[in-house]
């Protein structure tokens, strides 16, 4: 990552940027909200206080909530009411979850109150800025939402903390609510109208999620095409299929890029002209000779996705807001608090990083199965096949990641399940959808980190000759984490050596930067 910004993110009712995002909730960057956003804010609390004190129904303001809503709630009760939502509405199950998706959570809900159509208090939304800026983390169990009517329950059990209710980690201590605002980390609100109901009723889990997950995506995406060039060098595979004349005839929006960074990644090379003549082999493997076509396709995918994600970080999405009438703001209900968007841009992008990690496991199996004799690497890599078994379970493994993948892809958006009394009768369970892209995230870094392992070994057995300028950066970064496999030893270090710079985004990408 870039070196982080010295100054506050300033929200002032503008996009927010995943890149943002991820500064906020992984790297600790303060907070701070703008004169534009105050203004917005106050705006926008007038309406709300002034529909409050009249006397007609209002949803969420003076009634009660989901299929209670036909009850009136007396003057005397707007306040109490949400405080009560926050507390009836905490009730996830499961471990907690991470602290950064908790941070990604509450920048996502600061930024969507801080736009001003929310009719919060100022009050709120600073306190909320303190909890990012102090480190305070809410505990929030991971089970609970369903994707519509918002995040309710764990957005319940983070509100929880401004009522000095719940539970926090502070500095790695965990502590009640009431002990972080008696100790000064939280600044605790008087809750008013709409205010609780406010808190609970946006995507903000799911966004934040999905945001952090798809920046991830990007840096193993990025990995992956270069693991794809080392293996054709690795397995003295052809650049042929790459040709841009081939690609100029297909014009998806990926592919073409693709294949000219494999070539960039490989130009240079006198690995691929060592083999260029008298070579029986007519045509490499779809895992070699269709990677521009199937990676293009995921880099498709998982920029659509991304795109659904940055749209919702610039979103409004709980409900009742405040809108431009006629002649003045008035308060007008509807349903941006659903997750279905993001829920289908997760399932998308969990089905996209299947097929990434699927066919860079095929290349793997490809290069140490040793049916090919002529990329002439040892069988499974190994120093001396038989009493070394060399890099063998490392495929095994990739294969393992890639059967979890498959359980992970079936997706959580099309199983709807009816809540509150049936008034909310078609969720996304986006949520779902959101924590197993985190998942597949992480097991697609796996399988590309194990791809760069093989290569690089297989690399090394094509010796005195070189791959690509671009190839060889990443072997030489490879090796700085890893040395080569001179006896059998656990890859399994080694593997997460490289998962970790995989994700960092520290690996080179010399090659990449024009695709």
């Amino acid at each position: 990552m870039s070196e982080l910004p010295s100054t506050p993110l300033t929200l002032s009712g503008g996009p927010l940027t995943i890149a943002e995002l991820v500064e906020v909730a992984r790297h600790g960057r303060q907070v701070a909200i703008g004169p534009s956003s105050r203004e917005a804010i106050n705006r926008a609390r007038a309406v709300v206080d002034d529909v409050a004190g009249g006397a007609d129904p209002v949803y969420g303001v003076n009634t009660g909530f989901g299929s209670l809503s036909q009850h009136r709630i007396a003057p005397a009760d707007v306040e109490a009411i949400q405080r009560n939502i926050v507390r009836s509405h905490a009730a996830g199950v499961g471990d907690p979850l991470p602290v950064e998706v908790v941070r990604a959570m509450l920048i996502a809900l600061s930024a969507s109150l801080a736009r001003g159509a929310s009719g919060v208090q100022l009050d709120t939304v600073k306190a909320l800025m303190t909890i990012l800026n102090n480190g305070v983390t809410p505990i929030v169990p991971k089970v609970g939402s369903v994707g519509a009517s918002g995040d309710l329950a764990p957005l319940a059990h983070a509100a929880q903390v401004l009522l000095g209710e719940g539970e926090v980690v502070v500095d790695g201590v965990r502590m009640s609510g009431e002990t972080a605002v008696a100790k000064g980390h939280v600044e605790p609100v008087h809750l008013r109208a709409k205010e609780g109901l406010a808190l609970l009723n946006g995507t903000h889990l799911m966004a934040g999620t999905c945001a952090l997950s798809l920046h991830d995506a990007g840096n193993v995406l990025h990995a992956a095409v270069v693991a794809a060039a080392m293996a054709v060098d690795a397995c003295r595979g052809s650049v042929g299929p790459f040709d841009d004349r081939i690609h100029a005839l297909r014009p998806q929006a990926s592919q073409r890029g693709i294949a000219a960074a494999l070539c960039r990644l490989l130009d240079g090379s006198t690995i691929i002209p060592d083999h260029l003549n008298d070579d029986p082999r007519v045509q490499d493997p779809y895992s070699l000779r269709a990677a521009p076509q199937v990676i293009g396709a995921v880099a498709d995918a998982l920029g659509h996705s991304t795109s659904i994600i940055e749209a919702e970080l610039s979103s409004i999405t709980d409900n009742p807001l405040v809108v431009q009438g006629p002649d003045a703001l008035e308060l007008v209900s509807g349903a941006n608090f659903h997750g279905m968007p993001l829920a289908l841009a997760a399932d998308s992008a969990i089905t996209a990083l299947c097929h990434l990690a699927g066919i860079a496991e095929r290349r793997i199996f490809w290069v140490l199965s040793g049916h090919d004799p002529h990329t002439q690497v040892p069988d499974y890599l190994s120093p001396q096949p038989g009493l070394h078994s060399g890099l063998m379970i490392v495929q095994y493994t990739a294969a393992a990641a890639c059967n979890e993948l498959r359980a992970l892809a079936y997706p959580a958006s099309v199983g709807n399940i009816s809540t509150s009394a049936g008034i909310e009768d078609y969720n996304s369970m986006g949520a779902t959808s959101a924590r197993r892209l985190r998942q597949a995230v992480q097991l697609t870094m796996n399988v590309i980190a194990m791809e760069l392992l093989v290569m690089a070994e297989g690399l090394d057995h094509q010796r005195p000759l070189r791959s690509g300028d671009g190839v060889e950066a990443m072997h030489a970064a490879v090796r700085q984490r890893v040395e080569p496999l001179g006896a059998d030893r656990s890859p399994a270090p080694d593997i997460a050596a490289l998962a970790i710079a995989i994700g960092e985004g520290s690996l080179p990408i010399v090659g990449l930067e024009a695709s």
